[in-house]
This record gives C-alpha cells, structure tokens and sequence, in this order.
C-alpha cells in the first residue's frame, strides 16, 4: 500500500490516552510531589544557611599581570638573604679599599725602621713594631696589597686556563687522555711540595710566586671544567645542534661553555682563599717573596721568637688573614646558593 505523504500527522490532542499502569492491592498510592516554596519573602529563607560575605583584598583584582621577577632581583634576594654573606661581602670591599689606597691609609712607609724596635703598642704605633722597628700596621696594610694582588693574578691565570684545557678535553675525545694524564701528574705530587720544588726551580720574586702557583692550581680548574663539559654535551639541545650541522666551535663556546660557566664562578670565588693561605705559606717559609717584601706570612714568621712579649707580631696578620679566607670562603658560598637554581627555594 503506497505510504500518503500528503496526510496530516495526528495532534497530541487526538492521540488516545496510555492506558494506566495496574495497581496491586494493598499498594499505597504514590507520594504527590511537595509544593514549591514561594519565589520571595521571608519563608523562603527557611532552613537554608545564611551566605556571608567573602574578604577579598583589596589588591586581589590587579589591573594586569603580576610584576616580573629578573634574573637579578632573584639573584639578590638569595644572595642578600643570609646577613652573613652580606656583612663577608662588606669586608671584602674594605679591605679591596685598603690595599688600593694603602699609601694613603698606612701611617708610616712599610720599610721605615725610624722607630724602635720592639715597641709596645701606642698612640704612636697602635700594633707596635716589630724587630727592626717597623711598623706593623703599616705593614698588614701594604701586605693586604700584596695578598690580593697575588691571589687575583694567580686565579685569573689559572682559571683561564684550566677553563680553556677542561673544554678541550671534554668535548675532544683525541685530546681527554694525554691532557687529563698530565694534570693527574700535578696531582699525584702534594700542593705544598709541589710549590716549593717550582719556587726553588725559578727563584724568589713576586712575579715567579704567582707562576708557581698558577702551576699548582691549574689541575683542579681542569678536572672541574672537564667533567662538567662530559656532562653538558650529553643534553638533548647539544645533540640536537650537532644534527642540524652546527660548528664544534659555535656548539662548545655559545652553549656547552655558558651552561657550565656559574659553577666555574662559585669555584673561583672559594679559590681565592686558598690562593690566599698558599702565598702565605711560602711567605711563611720563606721562599718566593723577597725578606723586605710586607707579606702577612713572613710577619707571622718574624713575630714567632717574640710571641711571649710581644704577640701581636703574629697574632695581628694571621687574624686579619683568617678574616680575608673566611670571608672568600662565604662569599663563594653565597654565590652557589644564588646560581645554583636547585638552592634558590632553600633560603
């Protein structure tokens, strides 16, 4: 029978009711749903919890994004964040001050043996004087001047070095064993042993101090920066330049270098004391400096036979040198906490 497609379809109205559902007896009838509760007044607010108001602040809704952190307010909020390492930095800059305007700080010449020997301290000579009658202010004055100036020569001749070997010979394999070899050779000797045999080899004099020294220092510097590189060209951005044909010279000094350059700084920061004590060790002994020379060593050597009478002679020079390592040492320690991104949410 063909289907009329012109025929209307039949209304809700005309469509035959469902026939009801059949009830079993002693069945309850169904619940009729309660009425709801009027639109507004004050039955309507019957049995529902009162809605109290929410504090905002008043700076909650900022017209714009949040300030943006540099990387150097970052850095000092967590360098500055230990007053120790404030009040280490303060001391460095001081005693930076003092050894540059030592002449005009000093109150007498370092060599000036005008006054008596072994004097007590005075209005004079407030740390008294020493055997031939120098003063011995004067003398931790210019001694400041030598002290730093041999430790920032000899760090800066080591570390660049060594930085340079150390990228070398950790990104060319033909170049990692005969230059690692060699600097386990430095090693294999002990650093005061080492310093004596090349004092003794190239004679006394500040210039041939910092040599012996730049020598002694420069494996660590190597064998850091090494092992740091060994770690860096191993990343995925460096494999990834290396696909796309960049240059060994463009991969190892615009990406290996700059990511292995903070913990080579922090490194350089906590050298600087120890630098500090080796140049006071051989100043101690004798060697390397010549005897005229105002070094903090060779006044504590001078001052060792009068140490009953007199023992500001060596307690005055070594003071101020524990005070100029300890505060390298914090200062060093700052930076790698400031530098090193995994220590910046510790402090």
């Amino acid at each position: 029978m063909p289907l009329d497609t012109n025929s209307e379809w039949p209304s809700e109205a005309d469509a035959p009711p469902f026939p009801p559902l059949p009830i079993r007896e002693g069945t309850p009838p169904p619940e009729e749903p309660p009425a709801p509760p009027p639109a507004d007044g004050p039955e309507s607010m019957r049995g529902l919890s009162p809605i109290l108001p929410i504090p905002v602040p008043g700076d909650f809704f900022m017209a714009g994004p949040p300030p943006k952190i540099t990387s150097w307010r970052r850095f000092a909020r967590v360098f500055f964040g230990r007053k120790v390492v404030a009040v280490g930095l303060i001391v460095l800059i001081l005693m930076m001050l003092m050894a540059i305007f030592a002449p005009l700080l000093a109150p007498y010449p370092p060599n000036n043996q005008d006054a008596g020997p072994l004097l007590q301290p005075s209005a004079a000579h407030w740390l008294g004087t020493d055997a031939n009658g120098r003063d011995t202010l004067s003398r931790i004055i210019y001694g400041a001047r030598v002290s730093l100036l041999i430790g920032f020569a000899v760090v800066f001749i080591s570390a660049g070095i060594g930085m340079l070997l150390g990228l070398i010979a950790g990104y060319y394999r033909w170049a990692r064993a005969p230059i690692m070899r060699i600097m386990d050779a430095f090693m294999a000797f002990p650093m005061v042993l080492l310093l004596l045999a090349i004092a003794a080899l190239l004679g006394g004099g500040l210039k041939n101090v910092i040599i012996a020294l730049s020598v002694g220092m420069t494996p660590l510097y190597v064998r850091v920066m090494c092992g740091m590189v060994l770690q860096a060209k191993e990343n995925d951005y460096v494999l990834a330049l290396r696909s796309a044909g960049a240059s060994h010279r463009r991969v190892l000094f615009a990406h290996v270098l700059p990511n292995c350059i903070q913990p080579f700084i922090v490194l350089i920061t906590m050298q600087l004391g120890s630098v500090v004590l080796a140049e006071a060790g051989l100043s101690f002994l004798g060697i390397g400096l010549p005897a005229q020379t105002a070094a903090w060593g060779s006044m504590i050597n001078d001052g060792r036979p009068d140490l009953a009478t007199n023992p500001l002679l060596s307690l005055a020079p070594g003071l101020v040198l524990m005070v100029l390592v300890y505060c390298f040492n914090i200062v060093g320690d700052g930076l790698r906490d400031a530098l090193d991104p995994r220590l910046r949410g510790s402090i």
